[in-house]
């Protein structure tokens, strides 16, 4: 009787055992499938500097969610491979570039979601404001298509020109229809803008090429094309790029979400120092 109830007891045991280690399983693999479920998002973005996309990342990870950082090393590269389907997003761009580049290579990408404006600013060592040009005097203004249209569209802003409404947002300086001042367009790589300032009466400069001459964007330029509320429908303000298809995905948008929190905006702002400032509300 001894042995049959030492018997019975062992063999509930063992089964009791079984159990445990059948739920253990269970649970475990219940644990992985539910990993395996977690969405990876692949964003795309150049440079090494990208500080305000690791705050969004860890954003997602309480979501659920595993954002990977691709870097690219230039601009040609995240476009192609969003198309290509490498990348799920990228974050690198303002509407003007993404728009060029899918009319010249047949792509499809969209906005989904504002990030960031880099001011274009007009500098000077001797005018405090623009309304003080005289007649003649000479604007440097960046060569490029992209940057040189900008600089031409912010002296319209600022009332100094006006331009042919037809050109958009890259006019040329063969587009200017006023020109009250008579004002001289002298037209060099964006890169020796800030080296012109003794020489010209004002000088069109890119936010990253004055922070590299020791120039403030937010103190030393006597008018920027982000002064005041920023134009929602701005075509340099920088953008989360989806594919055409995806632009509703919702998983995406809680992406969008991620980044446009005062978190992101106030490390924009004091990593940045004017070079780059928030373009979404929060």
């Amino acid at each position: 009787m001894k042995n049959l109830f030492k018997s019975t007891v062992l063999a509930a045991a063992a089964a009791a055992l079984a159990f445990g280690l059948a739920g253990c399983g269970d649970k475990q693999e219940a644990k992985s499938e539910s990993a395996a479920a977690a969405p990876e998002v692949k964003i795309g973005v150049v440079g090494e500097n990208n500080g305000e996309w690791e705050i969004a990342k860890k954003t997602l990870e309480g979501q659920g969610i595993k954002l990977t950082i691709v870097k690219f090393a230039d601009y040609t590269l995240p476009n192609r491979a969003l198309h290509d389907k490498e990348i799920d997003l990228n974050a690198f761009q303002h509407v003007a570039f993404l728009k060029a580049e899918n009319e010249q290579k047949g792509f499809n990408n969209v906005g989904i979601g504002d990030t960031l404006i880099a001011p274009l600013g007009a500098y000077s060592q001797k005018i405090k404001s623009l309304d003080e040009l005289k007649d003649g005097d000479t604007v440097a203004l960046p060569n490029d298509p992209t940057n040189g249209g900008r600089a031409l569209k912010l002296l319209e802003l600022a009332g100094v020109i006006k331009l042919d409404a037809s050109k958009g947002y890259i006019p040329t300086v063969r587009d200017v229809t006023d020109n009250p001042k008579h004002i001289k367009f002298y037209e060099v790589d964006a890169g020796n803008t800030p080296s012109l300032l003794p020489d010209v009466a004002v000088s069109i400069i890119n936010s990253n090429y004055a922070l590299d001459n020791h120039l403030n964007p937010m103190k030393d330029a006597i008018f920027s094309d982000t002064t005041g509320k920023i134009d929602k429908s701005n075509p340099y303000i920088n953008v989360i790029a989806a594919r055409a298809e995806d632009k509703d995905n919702p998983v995406y948008q809680k992406v969008v979400k991620a980044f446009q929190t005062k978190e992101v905006a106030e490390y924009i702002k004091n990593t940045y120092k004017g070079a780059s400032v928030p373009a979404f509300s929060y």
